[in-house]
């Protein structure tokens, strides 16, 4: 099959790939944001500092839920760049563009490099990949760990004459994607070789030795994962893990991390809503969630009316759309669903969204081009209005950036040809990365109570020579501003979860103890003196509303944290 238009230019297609890598590294400059992000960086700092790598710990006690390669990953990237917000969120980052690399070669093994091109820049500018380097969690490195695995295993299928090579390098990369999410990744990595075989007659592929030995290799290859849980939880069946003891680690890292979950019979449950990514995927693959949503349909009807187990004109393999509607299957029937879950699998997305696109007669072209810039358009507008709306301390800069990107844009993009479309897009997700990153984010995460205070603390020489107690009563890794303190703070923090514990820590000494004024306030009716030093308003600024990002509203929104001296006053212990 050959292209209606032929490929980029080298020069354009560099210089837009430039400015995809430039709009997601302005993901590296906000703060750690809070929750998962502040929780997993606290734990990798711990692995860098105390050069343990087999246990993982969180607010002081033992740590079940994800396996450790992210972990690894981070406290490797801690003992090189420092402990800091980049050195937690550059290695995801490149991690990031290791799947935007993988997808290019992937698409380029059976579509054209026009093709090619055009999928590697919607998977650099799909929204909620380019949110995920700013709010970094295990997805950056799921991406090239899935996308990866594919691209070997189909180069093997193809033939290529170094098979084994890829076969190992394939086997690797799967057991890295194993330690990272456990086993529900082989879905994405396996379905859609598996209905690619079936659907276009290769199902003897599934009896050639070649892939059962890449599924022992890839087991062989996670023994690290398996022997650092059974060190810390199977060979100490005393320690109390989700309020029992005799967890096993090694069985919750094969069955209960992910089974658990989509059942929902595990130690961590939620509420699913089977349509709950089909609305989330149009926002979450922003500009692009349209092109692929048809492409996707157009596949499926291909399929429906192929005759004598034809391949569609348009579509000359499976792969993509087999890991991309399973997984997106997978999810939906889950119990536990949120929304950066399918961006492991917006590599196949993108390799869809682009065999739609280059496949488009010239007159439909122009008609997608000019919806598509609406679309891009109508993002400018609202980073326009969130500006106004929170008005931050660079809002003219940013209404600045806005104007300058969306004008350059449209002076060098003038026609409607899918260069143009494609450069369009890009101009637009520039404009809405750098509005979130540049000038939104430094205000929103000023209200990290836990980031604010570290870094007062840190500035006043005689408190930043004090450990500090992080005071939360409970259970469970808990939750709030706390995981910020802990990870900005330069002197040493240990968790106070009862009375009791804070007793213990103020029988001897004064200690200056991080918490919510409602906490200081019970502590003391139970029994310690509380001297306030500083106070600080908290917002959970991953869930913003509307009344928070107003200024007028913002403050009803607030609540405090305080750093406080607290001393024992036995006199006045209430039990």
């Amino acid at each position: 099959m050959t292209d209606t238009y032929p490929p980029f230019d080298n020069r354009w297609f560099y210089a837009l790939v430039a400015v995809g890598v430039f709009l997601n590294a302005t993901g590296l400059f906000p703060p750690i944001m809070e929750l998962d992000s502040a929780l997993y960086a606290c734990i990798a700092k711990q692995m860098a500092q105390t050069g343990d790598f087999v246990n993982l710990y969180a607010v002081g006690s033992d740590w079940l839920d994800k396996p450790h390669f992210p972990f690894w990953v981070a406290a490797a990237s801690f003992r090189i760049f420092g402990i800091n917000t980049f050195g937690y969120k550059f290695p995801a980052l490149l991690f990031f563009l290791g799947s935007v690399l993988y997808t290019y070669k992937f698409t380029r093994l059976t579509y054209s490099k026009l093709t090619a091109q055009v999928a590697t820049l919607v998977l650099l500018t799909a929204f909620h990949g380019v949110l995920s380097n700013s709010d970094v969690r295990a997805e950056p490195y799921l991406m090239p760990l899935i996308i990866g695995p594919v691209y070997h295993f189909y180069r093997v299928f193809l033939g290529d004459r170094r098979y084994a090579l890829h076969l190992v390098i394939g086997a690797f990369l799967t057991a890295c994607a194993l330690m990272t999410k456990g086993i529900f990744v082989l879905i994405p990595i396996g379905g859609g070789l598996v209905l690619h075989w079936l659907l276009t007659g290769h199902w003897r592929e599934l009896l050639k030795p070649r892939w059962y030995i890449a599924v022992v290799l890839s087991f062989a290859f996670t023994l690290p994962e398996i022997y650092c849980l059974y060190q810390q939880f199977d060979r100490h069946p005393e320690k109390v893990v989700f309020g029992a003891k005799g967890v096993s680690g090694v069985q919750f890292f094969f069955w209960d991390s992910q089974f658990g979950r989509f059942f929902n019979t595990g130690p961590i449950k939620g509420e699913g809503d089977k349509f709950f990514f089909v609305h989330t995927l149009l926002w979450a693959f922003l500009p692009w969630s349209l092109p692929l949503y048809v492409g996707v349909g157009r596949q499926i009807m291909g399929l429906v009316k192929r005759k004598n187990g034809a391949l569609p004109s348009d579509s000359l393999e499976y792969v993509s759309l087999g890991s991309g509607l399973l997984t997106f299957v997978l999810f939906s029937l889950s119990g536990f669903q949120l929304p950066h879950y399918m961006n492991i699998v917006f590599p196949f997305y993108a390799v869809i969204t682009a065999q739609f696109l280059v496949n488009l007669n010239i007159a439909s072209l122009r008609k997608w081009t000019v919806g598509q810039t609406i679309i891009g358009l109508a993002i400018a507008g609202i980073a326009v209005a969130l500006l106004v709306l929170v008005q931050p301390a660079g809002l003219i800069s940013g209404l600045v950036w806005v104007a300058v990107i969306t004008l350059s844009t449209f002076s060098i993009f003038r026609k409607n040809s899918l260069l143009s479309l494609s450069g369009r897009m890009i101009g637009s997700m520039l404009v809405l990365a750098g509005t979130l990153n540049l000038f939104l984010y430094p205000t929103f995460l000023r209200y990290q109570a836990g980031m604010a205070t570290a870094d007062y603390v840190n500035a006043d020489a005689k408190l930043a020579r004090r450990p500090t107690v992080l005071y939360e009563p409970g259970t469970g890794v808990g939750g709030g501003s706390f995981w910020t303190y802990e990870f900005y703070a330069h002197a040493p923090t240990v968790y106070a979860r009862s009375d009791t514990a804070m007793r213990m820590q103020v029988q001897k000494a004064p200690q200056q103890v991080f918490t919510t004024a409602e906490y200081a306030d019970s502590l003391e009716s139970h029994g310690f003196e509380v001297k306030p030093l500083a106070m600080f308003p908290y917002f959970h600024v991953s869930q913003l509303t509307y009344d928070f990002m107003n200024p007028d509203t913002r403050a009803k929104t607030l609540s405090p944290y305080v750093l406080v001296e607290v001393r024992a006053n036995n006199e006045g212990v209430k039990e």
